[in-house]
């Protein structure tokens, strides 16, 4: 059965491995999210074909950033699609821009704090604002919502500071960097299991490599969502 907390992400080459492994997976998943990686390979398509054919919820995970008469063009456009989840990064022009695009649809807009695959050494070298990794997520997740977002992604190690803020009553925290016990870290650095990060607060939990990676996509899957449940 599935669990909507659980939004797989479909890191695959393009909608014909999309579909396939939607397949496999069936009605052990009902969330899935299309990043960038899929732009060219059909991913708006492939949303709209989970989304309107198979029923399922999308998160489509842009990461858009540019001024805000950009960004309010292009998340109209996306809202026409009739998605669930968009993500923009969390400066505040670009979230108050998103909000405007969104108007008048059920498209929720989730702000990027900072990257789960970036630690203080990856800040320092892009010259970011000095400071801890989780004091800065925390910063810009408040800052975010007051610009109106719906919702905001973080680590699931900042889940509970950030459901700790007044300002996220009511708002959504999705994190990646989940990996079952035991499972390759990738290219992620601020990392927890699945029940962690539900005990941290956190709505959502996207997993993609421990899943389409696994000999059986479905049987992990159902073992993630297990594991939710329990806590």
């Amino acid at each position: 059965m599935s669990d909507d907390r659980l939004i797989v992400a479909l890191d695959v080459p393009n909608i014909v491995a999309g579909l396939d492994l939607a397949s496999r997976l069936g009605s052990s998943v009902s969330f899935y999210k299309i990043g960038l990686g899929m732009l060219t390979g059909g991913g708006l398509a492939l949303a709209n074909e989970l989304k309107h054919e198979h029923g399922k919820r999308i998160f489509l995970d842009m990461k858009f950033f540019d001024i805000g008469a950009t960004v309010e063009a292009a998340v109209r456009g996306i809202a026409q699609y009739d998605l669930d989840f968009l993500t923009v990064h969390g400066d505040p022009h670009v979230v108050a821009a998103a909000k405007q695009g969104a108007a008048g649809s059920n498209l929720k807009i989730l702000a990027v704090t900072i990257l789960t695959s970036l630690d203080r050494a990856d800040l320092d070298r892009s010259i970011c604002k000095p400071g801890d990794v989780q004091d800065l997520v925390v910063e810009r997740a408040g800052r975010a919502f007051e610009a109106g977002a719906d919702g905001v992604i973080a680590s699931p190690q900042e889940s509970g500071l950030i459901r700790a803020l007044p300002e996220s009553n009511g708002c959504l925290i999705v994190t990646p960097g989940v990996r079952p016990a035991g499972a390759d870290t990738g290219d992620q650095k601020r990392i927890t299991t699945p029940a962690q990060a539900i005990m941290n607060g956190s709505d959502h939990i996207v997993v993609g490599r421990p899943i389409w990676k696994a000999a059986d996509p479905r049987a992990a899957a159902d073992a993630i969502v297990r594991e939710m449940q329990s806590v």
